[in-house]
């Protein structure tokens, strides 16, 4: 697994101090994360996930699934925490020997038959239920289409699916198995790890990424669904899955990827996967979603008749650009979310600008306009308040889309344009496969502007009020 090994430990050290004495009695277990304190467990590192899921055909009925998890250990563990809830494990081994397990809060306690020493690697085998079922709280994780199922995994749902450290600083290797009948399809994030094998009434599929993931950007798709493979940029594969009737209808907006694909890399330097495409959900879902390599998008935002070009195109741009920021460099917490938005954001309105949509700087004039309310009602940028207790989605406010691309937008007044793409470009190739923090981009900005920059994007991360905009005295920010 490829991270930030300063940001892990202090994300875990004082959580894993706990462990070292005495096993208290289960309960549930975190890293400390500002915003989701309880997201993560302390004590071990993966590196990798096999995860088995048989789909039966009936998309309210809870899959049988296998999760087996590779990882180390970095304190002696007594008990291990996993994240998992709306399902129920049945079973549980670590390497290879029958443990107990209890479930406590959204976490499920495993306690092995001994401790595992500090430094170890280890093998935990969970046989366990995967629920499609809405939960009552619409916390998200699995969603129904017409004929299937999807994920959607943030911010933390995806151990609602299957049990894992849900939290995105312990990113690792993803293999996926789905078993459903032959009638169906079934996709995974990455590549096709051989042919997908028919055996009586059923057709096993399995993919496999060839690069570090976090839990919540996880995408498995099953239904009535036809794949669309063509080439990209560089002879990148590039494979599109739509429901079967949309198939033509849909095309017009799947070939537009490849365009995408070339803008993007001429601004920010080679594709970071070894593959892309879209993922046409016949769902209303209100959202897209940029799970890694495969994103999500509702069938309506392509199929409504009063759709705009530029429009679709600009969120399918914000989309495909997360894979550089967010997947690729992935938050070190949850407050660091302002800066793979607001870089999806800058780029989304990039793209309409050149395409004949809104000019850049009228939206950055009008955010501007909107800053201060944002901050009062949801905080600054990097310092976000922590959503309602249920609506974990609403972590996603304004502040973090349009208000933190403001950010981008002072920066680049402020040291240049030149210099701000250097800064783009740097970022994304120091951080590739890892995870990185804000302290981190406001070293990187003063690396590449040549002087110290804290000072200046203190205010713009951190206050309550919107800073002056550097080359417009003039822009006012209304009263919250």
């Amino acid at each position: 697994m490829l991270l930030s090994a300063r940001l892990k430990a202090a994300l875990l050290a004082t959580a894993s101090l706990t462990l070292l004495g005495a096993a208290p009695p289960p309960q549930p277990l975190g890293i400390g994360d500002p915003l989701f304190p309880h997201l993560g467990n302390p004590g071990y590192d993966v590196t990798a996930y096999d995860i088995s899921l048989t789909y039966g055909g009936d998309n309210t009925a809870p899959l049988d699934a296998v999760t087996v998890i590779d990882a180390r250990s970095t304190a002696r563990l007594e008990r291990i925490n996993l994240d998992f809830a709306h399902g129920e494990a049945s079973s549980v081994t670590v390497d290879g020997e029958p443990a107990r397990f209890t479930p406590a809060g959204e976490d499920l306690v495993v306690t092995p038959a001994s401790p595992v020493p500090a430094g170890s690697p280890l093998r935990i085998t969970v046989r366990h239920t995967s629920d499609p079922a809405d939960p009552a709280d619409g916390q998200g994780g699995w969603v129904r289409t017409r004929d299937g199922l999807v994920m959607a995994n943030q911010a933390d749902a995806a151990h609602r699916v299957f049990p894992c450290n849900d939290h995105p600083a312990d990113k690792a290797d993803f293999t996926f198995r789905v078993t459903t009948p032959k009638r169906l399809t079934a996709v995974a994030g990455g590549l096709p790890a051989g042919r997908p094998l028919t055996r009586g009434a059923t057709t096993t599929w399995t993919y496999r990424s060839a690069h570090p993931m976090a839990t919540e950007l996880a995408q498995v798709g099953i239904g009535d669904l036809t794949v669309v493979r063509r080439e990209g940029p560089g002879g990148l594969p590039l494979r599109d899955v739509v429901p079967t009737a949309d198939r033509q209808a849909l095309e017009p907006w799947l070939r537009r990827t490849p365009e995408q694909l070339g803008w993007l890399q001429d601004r920010l330097g080679p594709y970071p996967f070894e593959t892309y495409g879209v993922l046409v959900a016949d769902a209303a879902t209100g959202f897209a979603l940029e799970t890694q390599t495969l994103s999500l998008f509702e069938r309506d935002l392509f199929t409504d008749s009063a759709a705009d070009r530029v429009g679709t195109e600009s969120i399918m741009v914000h989309e495909l650009a997360h894979q550089w920021f967010g997947n690729s460099v992935s938050p070190a917490a949850w407050s660091d979310l302002w800066i793979s938005e607001s870089h999806a954001t800058w780029f989304e309105a990039l793209w309409a600008e050149e395409h004949g949509g809104r000019a850049l700087e009228d939206r950055m004039r009008q955010a501007y306009r909107d800053s201060d309310s944002w901050r009062a009602a949801g905080g600054p940028p990097a310092r976000p308040r922590a959503p309602e207790p249920g609506e974990k989605i609403s972590l996603f406010r304004p502040v973090v889309y349009d208000g933190s691309a403001l950010v981008l937008y002072a920066l680049r007044q402020e040291i240049g344009a030149e210099a701000f793409s250097r800064l783009q470009r740097a970022w994304v190739r120091e951080h590739r496969d890892a995870n990185a923090s804000t302290a981190d981009f406001v070293t990187l900005a003063s690396r590449t502007a040549g002087r110290d920059l804290s000072a200046f994007l203190r205010g713009w991360l951190y206050a309550e009020r919107t800073p002056a905009m550097p080359g417009h005295p003039e822009w006012r920010s209304d009263a919250p």
